[in-house]
């Protein structure tokens, strides 16, 4: 059949067949069965021209985007990626990835939510993100000779919140569940990720050299990174045992968990006093403590999953004593105490 309908779609498809036996099938993204017809055959014409012809094929922007959906199975966040997927298929569905331009895609980034409210720089840099991760699988497929230049969004400084380890036992105390009481004081300990501790298994833990696998599936760098874990970690997921076979932290039902319970967090914080704090907070504030006690930026990058230092020089600021004992090993006078000592002789007896 050269053009039929799908289920759980509204659109009309076409399938192909050149004289070469390449076989094509994709949706025409119209659900007007003359106008399917039409772009079938303008389509069909186009591939028996190129063959005959020993011309490049033009590559559809469905292509581009099932390289991605592809290159996204098993990964995290899952869910994003395929809300990013859907919204340029809804832009671009039927067009050559050749037609595309820079000033067209910037065209069509989304500046505003379902709700009217204005997307966030950090958001809408996400989504040009998910584009250019599918022009660019498909540049490497050879389905187009350049990717189109997208500039990102500007984004505000970085955000950093951080809390002391006195307020953060009373955070940890107001939480009203177990099971939550367990994860945020994981994350205060080892710095790690939301998604990394809710789909942390137990077969990633190595009780003896003290270090969870966080694999490639689950890094946010794509990745597989060490997660350290210090005494007082090892004895909390010690506690976790016997609650579930395969995942170390689950929730009341012992059920896996796909989310932490957000509403009992803000609670949480409410009741400590804390404003303007969310749970990725929590693994700033582990590295905040970490430079407060001395820990070199190029070791804190190694320990919190970073890939440039650059990332963690936010952090910075928050103490210098480290630097001290390397800023006293330059000196010209011997001392500046002592040369100004001496001057004042040297006048008082002339």
């Amino acid at each position: 059949m050269s053009i039929y309908k799908r289920k759980k779609s509204d659109y009309w498809w076409v399938d192909i067949a050149t004289p070469s036996g390449q076989r094509v099938r994709h949706s025409t993204g119209t659900n007007v069965k003359k106008q399917a017809q039409e772009y079938h055959d303008k389509l069909k014409a186009e591939m028996w021209e190129m063959e005959r012809l020993d011309i490049q094929p033009e590559y559809l922007f469905e292509e581009a985007l099932l390289l991605y959906i592809r290159s996204a199975e098993g990964q995290s966040d899952t869910k994003s990626k395929k809300r990013f997927a859907n919204y340029w298929r809804d832009k671009f569905s039927g067009r050559a990835l050749s037609s595309l331009t820079s000033q067209e895609i910037t065209n069509h980034i989304p500046t505003k939510k379902q709700n009217g409210k204005p997307l966030a720089p950090a958001t809408q840099n996400k989504y040009i993100k998910a584009l250019c991760r599918m022009l660019n699988l498909a540049h490497k497929s050879g389905y187009i000779n350049k990717v189109p230049y997208v500039q990102k969004k500007k984004e505000p400084p970085i955000r950093v919140r951080w809390i002391t380890k006195d307020t953060a036992k009373t955070l940890i105390d107001k939480l009203s569940s177990d099971w939550m009481r367990s994860i945020c004081s994981f994350a205060l300990l080892t710095g790690a990720r939301r998604t990394e501790i809710l789909t942390m298994t137990w077969d990633k833990i190595d009780f003896e050299r003290k270090v969870a696998i966080v694999s490639n599936d689950v890094a946010k760098s794509e990745k597989a990174r060490p997660l350290l874990l210090n005494n007082e970690a090892i004895e909390l997921i010690k506690q976790q045992k016997g609650r579930h076979p395969r995942y170390v932290f689950v929730g009341r039902n012992r059920n896996p968990l796909d989310d932490i319970n957000r509403k009992a967090f803000n609670l949480a914080t409410k009741k400590c006093f804390i404003l303007d704090f969310h749970f990725h907070d929590l693994r700033h504030t582990w590295a905040s403590w970490h430079v407060q006690s001395g820990t070199p930026l190029f070791v804190l990058k190694e320990l919190g999953g970073w890939e440039t230092l650059e990332m963690v020089k936010k952090y910075a600021h928050l103490n210098a004593d480290h630097l001290m004992e390397h800023a006293d090993k330059v000196e010209f006078y011997g001392t500046f105490t002592t040369h100004q000592a001496e001057k004042t002789h040297l006048r008082l007896v002339a």
